[in-house]
C-alpha cells in the first residue's frame, strides 16, 4: 500500500485541532511552566525554505520541554507592517499611495496579483493613504491565512488560538500607550539632525538596518588652494559634494599637515574659504590622508561634524537630488553659476557635471582612478544610503547615554545564551551604539505617532509643544482622528494643528506586540525567568536589547492594563 502522505497529514491535524494537544491554559501559579515565544514573521516577504529550518529548530525546543513535564506556550506572530509589506501591495495590486487624494471608499485594485512581476511607479494606479492602508490590510490577512497551511502541514506544535500581531487596534494601542510614556519620561525626543535616508523608499533608516556592501566608485585626486594659489590635494569618491565642504580634516598626528592645521584654503569652482582641521577620525593611509568634511557624504562626516562645530552645509534633498536654490555661502557668481548647473541632478549626473568642470579648471589632477568602498545601503534597499537632515523621533538606547548603556550590558550578563558566544554579539552590538534608536518611518502601513503640533502663527507646525491624546482614547490616527484639547484657555479645533503620517519603526513594533502578547499571558518579568527568546543573529541587539530593558523597565516600559 502506497504511503498517502497528505492524508495521513490532514488526519493528525484535525487530531490535534480536535483535542487541543497544544493548546496551553496560561496560568503562572502552575508548576513548571515554559514560555517559548518566536518573533513576529515577516509576512510581507514571501517564504523559503530557510522559514521552515528555523521553526523546526524552535519546535524540537518546545517538544522536548513537554517531554519533561513542561507546560509550554507556543505562540505564532504575523509581523504584518513594514517596508516589505508596502512593496508587496503595491506590485500586487498595482498601486501608490497620493496623499493628496481623497478617499474612495467604492476603490477596486487594478491587479490582483501580478505573478511577481515588479510593476514600474509610473504605470501604477495613485490612491489615498487610507485605500492603500485597506489593501494592505487585505493582503497581509491572505498571506497569513496561507502561512498558517504551511506551518500546520509541517505539523509545528503551536498553540494557534495564541497569536499576536503588529498592527490591528490591540497592538497599536500598546505601542501607541508605550510611546505616550516614554514621552512623558523624557525617553523619547525629536530633533532636526543628519540621519540615514533611503532614496528609494523616502524613508529614515536606524543603525539596526544598515549593510555595509562593496560599492564600486572612482578617487578623483582634487586640488584646495591657499590664498597665493598653492594647492593641497584631497581624493575623493564624491566630488559632486564640493559644494557642501565646511572643512579639510587631518589627523594631529600627520607630519604632512600638521603645519596647515589652523589655516584656510578654498575650494575649487566654488571658492568657499574653508579651515583645515584636526580630528582623530582621518585616516593617514586613506587617499591622501586628507579629506574634506562635507554634510554630509558618509558618517564620519558626521562625527566631524558634530565634534567640530562645523557649518551645516546641506545639498541632497530627501529625492537624492541635488537642491534647487545655490545656497547663500557660495558668494562667488562663477561658483553661483556652476551651482546652477547641478541644481535638480541626481548625485550621479551632478557627479558627471563637477568632475567636467574640475578638468577644465585644471583642479582635477589626473584621471579619476577605480576604487572599490564600502557602503551603507538599507537591508531592503539597493542604492546607497544618503545623509540628509530631517526632523525625527528617537529613543534613548545607551548609544547616547554611558549609563544606560552599562546597565544594558549588565541585563545582558544575567541572561543564558545558547551557543554561549553569542553572549560577546550582544555586548559588541551594545557597546556599537553610536546614537539613540530612530523610531520614525516615513512609511504609510504602521503605528501612527499619537500627536498632534499645533500651528503657529506663520502656518509652520510648531513641533515643540506636541499634543497628546489621552490613554483611553487609544489607538488612534492624527491625521483621521480630531483632538479635542483645550490650551489654557482657547479650544482648539483641527484648523489650529496638524498630525503627522510617520509611523513608528517595525521592529519597535514587533517588540511591543510580542510583550503586549505575553502581558496577557501573564507576568512579562515571570516569562522572562522560565522562558526562551528564540533570535536569530541578525535581530539579536534589534530584539533583544529592548527586550532586555523591557524586563528592567529601564529601556522601554510596558507597563499598565494592557502591557
Amino acid at each position: 500500500m502506497k504511503y498517502d502522505y497528505k492524508a495521513v497529514e490532514a488526519k493528525w491535524q484535525k487530531v490535534w485541532e480536535d483535542e487541543k494537544t497544544f493548546h496551553v491554559e496560561i496560568d503562572h501559579k502552575k508548576p513548571k511552566f515554559y514560555a517559548l515565544v518566536e518573533f513576529p514573521y515577516p509576512s510581507g516577504a514571501g517564504l523559503h525554505v530557510g522559514h521552515p529550518r528555523s521553526y523546526t529548530a524552535l519546535d524540537v525546543v518546545s517538544r522536548k520541554r513537554r517531554q519533561n513535564g513542561y507546560n509550554v506556550l507556543y505562540p505564532m506572530g504575523w509581523d504584518d507592517n513594514g517596508l516589505p509589506t508596502e512593496r508587496r501591495v503595491q506590485n500586487y495590486y498595482g498601486v501608490r499611495v497620493d496623499v493628496s487624494l481623497p478617499y474612495d471608499p467604492d476603490f477596486k485594485p487594478p491587479f490582483e496579483g501580478t505573478d511577481g512581476k515588479k510593476i514600474d511607479a509610473k504605470d501604477q494606479v495613485p490612491i489615498s493613504r487610507k485605500n492603500f492602508i485597506e489593501l494592505c490590510e487585505r493582503l497581509t490577512a491572505q498571506d497569513e491565512k496561507l502561512f498558517e497551511a504551511l506551518w500546520r502541514k509541517l505539523g509545528l506544535s503551536i498553540d494557534w488560538s495564541q497569536t499576536y500581531h503588529t498592527i490591528g487596534e490591540h497592538p497599536q494601542r500598546v505601542a501607541q500607550k508605550a510611546f505616550l510614556r516614554n514621552l512623558a519620561r523624557g525617553e523619547a525626543y525629536q530633533k532636526d539632525a543628519p540621519g540615514l535616508w533611503d532614496v528609494t523608499f523616502q524613508t529614515a533608516v536606524a543603525q539596526a538596518e544598515l549593510e555595509s556592501r562593496e560599492y564600486p566608485g572612482f578617487y578623483h585626486k582634487v586640488a584646495f588652494r591657499f590664498e597665493d594659489g598653492t594647492p593641497i590635494y584631497i581624493e575623493t569618491t564624491r566630488p559632486e559634494l564640493l559644494a557642501a565642504c565646511g572643512a579639510l580634516i587631518a589627523h594631529p598626528d600627520d607630519e604632512r599637515y600638521k603645519q596647515y592645521f589652523g589655516q584656510y584654503v578654498y575650494s575649487p569652482l566654488f571658492h568657499v574659504k574653508v579651515p583645515i582641521l584636526a580630528h582623530k577620525a582621518a585616516e593617514m593611509d586613506k587617499g591622501a590622508g586628507i579629506a574634506m568634511c562635507c554634510t554630509f557624504g558618509d558618517v564620519t562626516d558626521v562625527e566631524w561634524w558634530r565634534d567640530l562645530n562645523l557649518p551645516l552645509r546641506s545639498i541632497i534633498q530627501r529625492n537624492g537630488r541635488i537642491v534647487m536654490d545655490t545656497p547663500d555661502w557660495i558668494e562667488d557668481e562663477e561658483g553661483k553659476r556652476i551651482f546652477q548647473e547641478t541644481a535638480g541632478k541626481t548625485t550621479f549626473s551632478a557627479r558627471k557635471i563637477i568632475v567636467d568642470k574640475l578638468r577644465e579648471s585644471g583642479d582635477l589632477d589626473g584621471e579619476p582612478t577605480p576604487t572599490k568602498r564600502m557602503t551603507n545601503f538599507y537591508e531592503k534597499g539597493d542604492k546607497p544610503l544618503e545623509i540628509v537632515t530631517s526632523r525625527q523621533w528617537y529613543l534613548k538606547n545607551g548609544g547616547t547615554d554611558a549609563k544606560l548603556n552599562a546597565e544594558l550590558i549588565e541585563r545582558g550578563k544575567e541572561l543564558e545564551f545558547h551557543p554561549d558566544f553569542m553572549r560577546v554579539r550582544y555586548e559588541n552590538w551594545v557597546h556599537g551604539l553610536n546614537g539613540d534608536w530612530l523610531i520614525s518611518r516615513q512609511r504609510f502601513f504602521g503605528v501612527p505617532f499619537p500627536l498632534w503640533y499645533p500651528v503657529n502663527a506663520s502656518g509652520e507646525p510648531d513641533y515643540d509643544h506636541p499634543i497628546t491624546p489621552s490613554e483611553d482614547r487609544l489607538p488612534i490616527d492624527p491625521t483621521i482622528d480630531v483632538h479635542d484639547v483645550v490650551v489654557g484657555e482657547a479650544p482648539h479645533d483641527l484648523r489650529d494643528r496638524v498630525g503627522l503620517a510617520d509611523v513608528r519603526e517595525e521592529l519597535v513594533a514587533e517588540t511591543l506586540a510580542l510583550a503586549g502578547t505575553l502581558h496577557e499571558a501573564g507576568d512579562v518579568n515571570e516569562f522572562h525567568r522560565r522562558g526562551d527568546d528564540p533570535c536569530g543573529i541578525d535581530h539579536l541587539g534589534e530584539l533583544l536589547e529592548p527586550l532586555v530593558g523591557h524586563v528592567d523597565d529601564t529601556y522601554v516600559r510596558i507597563d499598565g492594563g494592557e502591557g
